[in-house]
């Protein structure tokens, strides 16, 4: 009688980033761009997955910017491929870093540009339509999207742009280790921003959990600290090495995440990278929507697979699933 070796869902996820070794080979030398220095814990998860990529497949990160202290003219030799960070803001609600993306876009057309894993959402068409006409000019854009709507509205809009498919890079981080035996039930991680729904309003007129986000998951110290960073580097960091400091600060903010949801039985959960998280700890989750439904369609290209994970609309009954 043969066993069947089971492989988990998540294993079949952090496989599929292994495709973007197609246009990033293993050994190239990048320059990393937009990598995130704020407090939302979900780009500091896939800041550190993308790190693990490029460790375990030997990719070389020449160099590193954030939105902060990217310079006006930088001279980048054409044999360096840009990366630019992903996560879910591509788009108009983020102007910051669609305008550094675009200018990366424009500034160097003869170098092979790679967006990772992005969400796209725009609230106007005509903001959609000039991106698209900017980097329609470029011949060599590689663009990973997080989910099917966004691979439509990328193949219709880029025609000269390679659109790929892809997991978010945070997935390279699985497995990660629970740092405790959870002792409390019921996490609630819900949105505090313009992405929350009345759903979730709804919902946390009920609630019967702790409740976090990454703003509150961080206390006064460590925000007055990440404040701290985030001047000296747009003020240029000065004798001290921010890229290094902000590297091992945000390993700590990580850990402190996992500490945290370690404690917890369940998840309840409106952050797209709480429910991710959640996944890479193998811990019971369920995951609302956010405003515009980027996580409802990620977790429909992505994670429907994963048993210990769930999707539902939002609604006062939905926390009694957790029981069962």
């Amino acid at each position: 009688m043969s066993m069947e070796l089971k492989v988990h869902p998540m294993d079949v996820l952090k496989n599929q980033l292994r495709k973007i070794l197609h246009v990033i080979p293993p050994g190239s030398s990048i320059y990393y761009v937009d990598y995130p220095v704020h407090s939302n814990g979900g780009d500091l998860l896939i800041m550190k997955g993308t790190e693990a990529f490029f460790k375990d497949f030997d990719i070389l990160v020449q160099a590193r910017y954030s939105v902060l202290d990217f310079p006006d003219k930088l001279n980048i030799p054409e044999d360096q491929i840009i990366v630019l960070h992903g996560g879910g803001n591509f788009g108009d609600l983020y102007p910051a870093h669609q305008k550094l993306r675009e200018k990366i876009i424009t500034d160097y057309p003869h170098h092979r540009v790679v967006i990772l894993p992005q969400t796209i959402f725009y609230i106007e068409e005509s903001e959609f339509n000039r991106t698209a006409q900017i980097f329609n000019q470029h011949s060599d854009i590689h663009l990973y999207v997080r989910d099917t709507l966004s691979y439509g509205m990328a193949s219709e809009k880029f025609g000269t742009c390679n659109v790929y498919l892809s997991p978010d890079m945070a997935h390279q981080l699985w497995p990660i280790m629970p740092t405790s035996d959870p002792v409390k039930e019921l996490l609630y991680f819900f949105r505090t921003d313009i992405e929350k729904t009345k759903e979730q309003e709804e919902l946390e007129l009920s609630g019967r959990g702790d409740y976090l986000d990454w703003i509150s998951l961080y206390n006064r110290v460590e925000k007055k600290t990440i404040s701290m960073i985030v001047n000296r580097m747009r003020k240029g960091g000065g004798p001290l090495p921010m890229q290094a400091i902000w590297s091992k600060y945000t390993d700590y903010l990580v850990d402190k995440a996992v500490r945290r949801f370690s404690g917890y039985q369940h998840v309840q959960t409106s952050r797209l990278h709480g429910h991710i998280l959640s996944c890479l700890l193998d811990k019971p989750n369920i995951l609302l929507d956010n405003s515009y439904g980027k996580n409802s369609n990620y977790y429909n290209t992505w994670t429907s697979g994963i048993k210990s994970a769930q999707l539902v609309a939002a609604s006062p009954q939905t926390e009694l699933m957790l029981s069962k």
